[in-house]
């Protein structure tokens, strides 16, 4: 089983999901979209991670590799890969399957909780989920729930954080995968986008949040494994 992720910064990598994937025996490769690397076939792997990125999807005057990149992902949905994408992961995924993105009325910076919706509940993805659960986010865009999707979570500040589209695709607004460093990256790279607003928190104050990263984790990892169960024989 190969699976090959998709990374748009040099501060934001695989992180946690490095861990699973090694656990359960994959053979991990990557395309630095920054670097201008060449993509796969979507036929030479079972499984696409598409991480986050600080780019809002249409900036593709900025970033000319989002254009193939979509064409990508849309290939792989196709070709019934499974895939799971992290806020502008998750993003991408929704306007391939016919999703809108637009600016969310607030940013969602920092740890704020997560719940589930009553189909969200009820998916095989999300078994052995609790109702609410710590998540951190970092975004300033969301995703509509594309057309057939389930909606599956949502948070007060950002009404669709999960969305499952036929049983092996996952797109998500949040970061289960963010280590301890994953987040002071963050803080390094991306601190200017702190703006005071009311889902927007201090520097001080995700620090003082990262004892949830083992539960995330813990969040992650069952998330994974119930995909991974799901989807069995199916790649």
């Amino acid at each position: 089983m190969r699976l090959h992720y998709l990374q748009h910064v040099p501060f934001e990598d695989l992180a946690a999901m490095r861990r699973w994937a090694i656990g359960k025996g994959f053979t991990i490769t990557s395309t630095l979209l920054y670097e201008e690397q060449p993509l796969p076939e979507a036929s030479e792997i079972d499984w696409l991670v598409i991480l986050g990125g600080p780019m809002n999807i249409y900036e593709e005057s900025s970033h000319p590799w989002l254009a193939r990149e979509k064409t990508f992902i849309a290939r792989c949905i196709e070709k019934r890969r499974v895939l799971v994408g992290s806020c502008l992961g998750g993003q991408l995924i929704a306007d391939a399957l016919g999703g809108g993105v637009r600016r969310n009325e607030h940013k969602e910076i920092g740890w704020f909780p997560v719940r589930l919706t009553e189909q969200g509940a009820k998916s095989p993805v999300f078994a052995g989920f609790p109702r609410e659960f710590p998540a951190f986010h970092w975004h300033g865009d969301t995703f509509a729930v594309p057309p057939g999707a389930t909606h599956a979570a949502c948070s007060a500040g950002c009404e669709h954080q999960a969305f499952v589209y036929e049983g092996r695709v996952l797109g998500l607004q949040f970061h289960f995968e963010y280590e301890r460093a994953s987040i002071e990256d963050m803080l390094v790279h991306c601190e200017d986008e702190l703006d005071g607003g009311p889902y927007c928190q201090s520097p001080a104050e995700m620090r003082a949040g990262m004892a949830h990263v083992e539960t995330t984790h813990a969040h992650l990892f069952r998330m994974l494994d119930n995909l991974h169960a799901a989807t069995a024989g199916a790649v």
